[in-house]
């Protein structure tokens, strides 16, 4: 049994000791859990009563969103879309706080951590306020309406034995109550980090890996070629597999995507550390455009990448990053007198920070970093990484 599975359930075990009053003081781990798991999927939860948190984080896919959902739409009349393509919430347990000064594995201190595409919440209970208070997602208009809505549901009678008789006649104490439901349900080993995925199962012996996989991996962690490796953390760290990110924040320079409603004004920028979202590092423009890595595992089921979800496919991504500065005309719109408008999703004066490191350090006349043979050598790893393998027989 893997070391972060036995935890839990010797976590779970010692709960059941707990006695009926116990845990009206102090729910338990399980207890939590069950509540946190049915406001996951209550729609009843938000202001249009058709809106889950399942509805962007499908367990189908990873608990990220369904195909065509990345930018999703909510609101009170479920009609006002997203401006950032939802995120999975798989492997965020090992996220460390955010930092401007975090201290990488490579020796490059910088900003790190943190939860969302710019960090600006430290714990997944934290993180679990901001879609049930967002205006275009579960829009409720404060703690007091969620608290009220959790009153009506049908696990009402279970909240009240975990956290008090009285706990929905102080409206914020059952909202953060509620949070901490939510935080529990995502740390079920088994729904969020699981590490059943081909890869993990190569890494514990139990199955070979194709010669294309094989070569896509060392494509990944070559920093001449794929370079992937430099943000996506393939090592082994604190007894758990690697997590394929390392929570690094970067400005990469991602084209505009015209199909986000927001970018139909020409002012509207999302820019990461510097906001709109987040707002405490606005006064430091170099942090401007830059977003976190997420983590390369269950990617090969999305159909939206990057934070604007600008490119549909794993093809398209691995085109941006080895032809970027080749043939930006592929990438970026045109500015009034035909010219290329490179990095087009960051005001004038951000573009000093855009990373450069392999495959994004040719210049134009250059060979690209990787073959197209090669992307799809590494695109075949990357499929590697989604959960649910199961072996069709001995290795």
């Amino acid at each position: 049994m893997p070391r972060s599975t036995a935890l839990w359930t010797w976590s779970l075990l010692g709960a059941v000791l707990l006695s009926t009053s116990a845990i009206a003081a102090d729910p338990s781990a399980e207890v939590l859990a069950q509540i946190g798991r049915k406001m996951f999927f209550d729609a009843s939860l938000s202001a249009s009563g058709r809106l889950a948190c399942s509805n962007c984080h499908d367990p189908r896919y990873a608990y990220g969103p369904p195909p065509g959902n990345a930018i999703a739409l909510g609101g009170p009349h479920m009609d006002q879309r997203g401006t950032r393509a939802v995120p999975s919430l798989r492997y965020l347990q090992a996220a460390p706080q955010f930092s401007e000064t975090h201290h990488f594995a490579d020796g490059d201190i910088g900003p790190g951590g943190g939860f969302t595409w710019d960090g600006r919440v430290q714990s997944l209970h934290e993180q679990a306020q901001l879609p049930l208070l967002a205006a275009n997602e579960m829009a409720n208009s404060g703690p007091a309406a969620v608290a009220r809505k959790l009153s009506r549901t049908s696990y009402a009678a279970e909240f009240r034995a975990a956290f008090g008789a009285d706990i929905f006649r102080e409206p914020q104490r059952a909202y953060e109550a509620g949070l901490r439901a939510l935080e529990a349900f995502q740390q079920i080993p088994a729904e969020f980090y699981p590490y059943s995925s081909k890869y993990d199962a190569f890494l514990r012996g139990d199955v070979d890996l194709t010669d294309q996989e094989e070569h896509g991996v060392a494509l990944f962690k070559d920093p001449a070629k794929g370079n992937c490796a430099s943000c996506h953390d393939v090592a082994s760290r604190g007894g758990l597999p690697p997590r394929f990110t390392d929570f690094d924040f970067l400005n990469i320079g991602v084209p505009r995507n015209p199909r986000l409603p927001a970018n139909a004004d020409a002012r509207y920028y999302d820019l990461g550390l510097c906001g709109p979202a987040r707002r405490d590092l606005s006064y430091k423009p170099e942090y401007c455009g830059f977003f976190r890595a997420p983590t390369l595992r269950n990617v090969a089921l999305r159909d939206a990448f990057f934070h604007n979800g600008v490119f549909r496919s794993l093809r398209e991504v691995m085109d941006f990053y080895v032809n970027r500065d080749l043939e930006p005309q592929k990438f970026y719109s045109r500015n009034a007198d035909g010219s290329v408008h490179l990095y087009d999703d960051l005001p004038p004066g951000s573009t000093a920070t855009i990373d450069r490191d392999p495959p994004l350090d040719r210049k134009p006349g250059a060979a690209p970093a990787l073959t197209d043979g090669e992307i799809d050598d590494l695109i075949a790893f990357l499929g590697t990484l989604t959960d649910g393998y199961k072996p069709s027989g001995n290795p």
